[in-house]
């Protein structure tokens, strides 16, 4: 497939505000880094799916992202190894001639309350769903400074601006991550650069598959629209920070929760 073609005209087709763009997506075989790799493919974006563990889900969204007629590559990386997240950048980088757009959602939860939480459950929290934004950050920033060009969006949560029981570890790396947003966004904003993030509440993924019906119950009567959130809603405000015309927002935190925290 042909893209980045000299002289070609930057104007997308209706339906394809990304076309001839390239994103990664970290944690992009499910839940909202699924939706969202989906969401950008469909804007006419070509997708690198960043996974960890699931091979055969992250394969199955490569597929079901090339349907729209963008070319996806599949990637497995540890983003809190830093030498796995800029060899990542390095494999993209031999496929693509840039990446575009920076979509840091890779994530994960340890759970247990603060007296109970090991120094193993703080340091696997935070090396990846921070210190993995760093390394993947890094590694991909300079291209951006070149191009003059870039949106990055990272996924942080409601928890990180509310707190949460037994979240912590969790709460500390969301919140650190708002700031972080914030501070790049000021540092890049005039090199063509964009730094957002997106805050969603809860939301129908698998993170919430083991919380109790009565917790969920609770949440759901905690949020003004009622319900949980699903992935797709998630993906599209990412994929509208991603888009060119979002080009005069930056360091924003776009709530995606129901009206849960306003």
């Amino acid at each position: 497939m042909t893209f980045f073609v000299e002289g070609e005209s930057q104007e997308a087709p209706k339906g394809k505000i990304l076309k001839n763009q390239v994103a990664l997506v970290t944690g992009g075989s499910r839940g909202i880094g699924r939706a969202t790799v989906l969401a950008l493919a469909q804007a006419g974006a070509h997708v690198i799916i960043n996974y960890q563990r699931n091979t055969q889900q992250a394969y199955e969204v490569c597929a079901a992202a090339e349907e729209f007629g963008v070319r996806a590559e599949v990637i497995q990386a540890d983003v809190s190894d830093q030498s796995q997240a800029e060899g990542m950048i390095r494999r993209a980088l031999d496929e693509f001639p840039r990446i575009d757009i920076l979509v840091n959602n890779a994530g994960i939860t340890r759970d247990k309350s603060f007296v109970k939480m090991s120094r193993m459950h703080w340091d696997e929290v935070l090396d990846v769903n921070l210190t993995g934004v760093f390394h993947v950050t890094h590694a991909v920033l300079p291209g951006m400074l070149a191009a003059g060009y870039g949106r990055i969006v990272n996924v942080a949560s409601i928890v990180g601006q509310t707190g949460s029981f037994g979240q912590t570890n969790f709460a500390a790396a969301k919140g650190a991550l708002i700031a972080f947003t914030k501070s790049l966004a000021r540092e890049v904003a005039r090199k063509g650069i964009t730094v957002n993030a997106v805050s969603p509440g809860y939301i129908e993924t698998d993170m919430m598959s083991d919380v109790p019906d009565k917790i969920l119950d609770g949440v759901r009567a905690a949020t003004p629209i009622g319900r949980l959130g699903k992935p797709e809603e998630v993906a599209a405000a990412i994929a509208f920070l991603a888009q060119p015309q979002s080009s005069y927002i930056t360091g924003h935190v776009l709530a995606v929760n129901g009206g849960m925290y306003m």
